[in-house]
């Protein structure tokens, strides 16, 4: 591949796109292939390109275009599809709502290798049908072959993400809490769920309100699992006091305890646990004074049927603190935003 000045290059074809950038566009004036003519020059030189490339005999090497399809096809996911391949680049759309999940580290690994670059939205982020999930292209207008063929290999076999789209739950909810058993104060947490829900695909098979009882909790969790419940929801009860009793009820149903306690503010004292393929959610009382707490963070996980791990929990650390962007009077911009990210 060599250069050569604009006047010499008529009749030769173009080796690349060529963009144009004016007051109201960003796009290729010139395609790859297109052969250049006189009249063309003056336009290529008002754009600020003096010279082109063009091939030369012996060439081992790959086109950006031809690269980024190459690319894409390292990346290929379920419920996405990708653009037309543009200015040396494709983008790779959702679609359909649901989870991202990324092997990061294969993702590392990619762009380690010379001129490759593949970048996306955050690993777990909430994806949106139409969203763009991804993006791939080698920064070189040409690159050596050997560099594609090695992205090859490295993917080899391997998934670089997931789209997990989200499931329809049938979704139990247990309020605890004497002061509201005993009607001495009205729940404030049924309003919150059910705005929470509503992002997500579900119907809510009960809702059984407790007193701070282990045997009564454990019943009302029974109950909503004979009515077809595959996600359970318990509120309250979940802080350190001795009538705090949440957690001993869904260890005593035979769940799996992943964490009782999370390093993410609001909503440290949250409960995650597992029975089977059924999740149980101890969501502490942060969830009805603040906008966005680990309940947030981790619902897109539970509609995906994407279970969360202790690794996740612990990684929640980077990030959790969330900046209480509402305060004064200002609004929380959940989830465009490091809160939660993990």
């Amino acid at each position: 591949m060599k250069k050569v000045r604009i006047e010499d290059a008529i009749g030769l074809p173009l080796l690349h796109d060529v963009t144009q950038i004016t007051d109201s566009f960003k796009g290729a004036k010139f395609r790859r292939g297109h052969i250049i003519t006189a009249g063309d020059v003056n336009v290529l030189l008002d754009m600020g390109k003096k010279y082109v490339y063009v091939s030369e005999e012996g060439d081992n090497l790959v086109h950006e275009e031809d690269a980024a399809k190459r690319l894409a096809g390292i990346a290929k996911c379920n419920g996405t599809h990708f653009s037309d391949v543009s200015e040396g680049k494709i983008v790779q759309y959702a679609d359909a709502d649901g989870l991202l999940v990324i092997d990061v580290g294969l993702l590392n690994e990619l762009n380690g290798i010379d001129d490759v670059t593949i970048c996306t939205q955050r690993n777990h982020s909430r994806i949106r049908k139409g969203d763009r999930v991804a993006s791939m292209r080698i920064v070189p207008l040409w690159t050596d072959e050997k560099n594609i063929t090695d992205a090859e290999k490295a993917a080899n076999g391997k998934r670089l993400f997931t789209l997990c789209e989200y499931k329809h739950k049938k979704v139990g909810i247990v309020i605890t809490g004497s002061e509201v058993y005993s009607g001495r104060i009205e729940d404030k947490f049924q309003p919150v769920l059910k705005r929470k829900l509503s992002q997500f695909p579900h119907e809510i098979v009960g809702i059984e309100i407790c007193d701070d009882d282990e045997e009564m909790i454990r019943n009302a969790c029974i109950g909503l699992m004979g009515k077809g419940a595959d996600l359970l929801l318990l509120t309250g009860g979940m802080s350190v006091d001795a009538d705090d009793v949440t957690p001993d009820a869904v260890k005593s149903l035979g769940f799996e305890i992943v964490t009782y306690g999370v390093p993410s503010q609001p909503g440290n004292m949250t409960l995650i646990a597992y029975k089977g393929a059924i999740p149980a959610i101890g969501i502490p009382s942060a969830a009805i004074s603040r906008p966005t707490t680990v309940l947030d963070v981790i619902l897109p996980s539970l509609f995906a049927d994407v279970r969360v791990t202790k690794k996740d929990v612990i990684s929640m650390a980077n990030g959790g603190l969330c900046s209480l962007c509402d305060k004064d009077g200002g609004r929380c911009h959940f989830p465009n935003c490091h809160f939660g990210n993990y």
